[in-house]
């Protein structure tokens, strides 16, 4: 499968006009970059979308967004807002063995009892948990002692259908060693973890070159 990186440039202008004021709106925004390739029933079986992106924050100037899907996006949003630059993720680029990475990401586990899903709460247990999971379920190993939980923010808004959503996202950053070739592939291009309709989950990735004196 073929994924496209791209990078979304918002003005100051634009982000007003588009009215981008919560994770929602964002996740409005982007979507509407993309051709809708999926028809209602597998919509109502969840079936994923194919577009991860990571919010990069702003500053007075304008607003930035990292996307990733497995199809090009429009140049702009409504034919006048923004500039997208977009470019295929090369041939090769997941054929390393290791990685510096940063992510976003959604930290919950189910409750063994109510079988709900819990955020986890703290930098520690944070770290501990992504390591897990990495090992588990994501096709690599990180070293925890070279791990860092830079940031963590509690998002609170409404869906489209007026419903309150609550988000603890998480941003990691440090080193990975791949364990499983394909597994590792389908975290890239489907991303990790949950709320990846709401930019959590993106790998950002950068090959890390062995030394051939080691």
């Amino acid at each position: 499968m073929s994924m496209i990186a791209s990078v979304l440039h918002l003005d100051r202008k634009a982000v007003k006009a588009l009215r981008i004021t919560d994770p929602y709106s964002l996740h409005r925004v982007v979507y509407s970059l993309y051709d809708d390739v999926r028809d209602p029933e597998q919509k109502s079986a969840s079936r994923a979308s194919g577009i991860l992106f990571a919010d990069q924050g702003g500053d007075f100037s304008g607003r930035r967004i990292l996307m990733l899907a497995d199809r090009n996006p429009a140049d702009c949003v409504d034919g006048q807002y923004g500039r997208v630059q977009s470019k295929a993720i090369p041939d090769g680029f997941l054929d390393h063995h290791r990685y510096r990475f940063k992510v976003i990401v959604n930290p919950t586990r189910r409750d063994s009892t109510s079988r709900k899903l819990v955020p986890i709460k703290g930098r520690e247990a944070i770290a501990q948990w992504f390591v897990e999971r990495a090992r588990q379920s994501w096709g690599f190993s990180v070293s925890p002692e070279h791990l860092q939980v830079d940031k963590i923010d509690v998002l609170q808004f409404s869906d489209k259908r007026d419903n309150p959503v609550t988000i603890c996202q998480a941003h990691v950053q440090g080193q990975l060693s791949k364990t499983d070739h394909e597994q590792f592939c389908n975290s890239f291009n489907q991303g990790i973890g949950r709320a990846r309709a709401f930019g959590c989950g993106l790998l950002q990735i950068v090959p890390v070159m062995d030394n051939p004196f080691d």
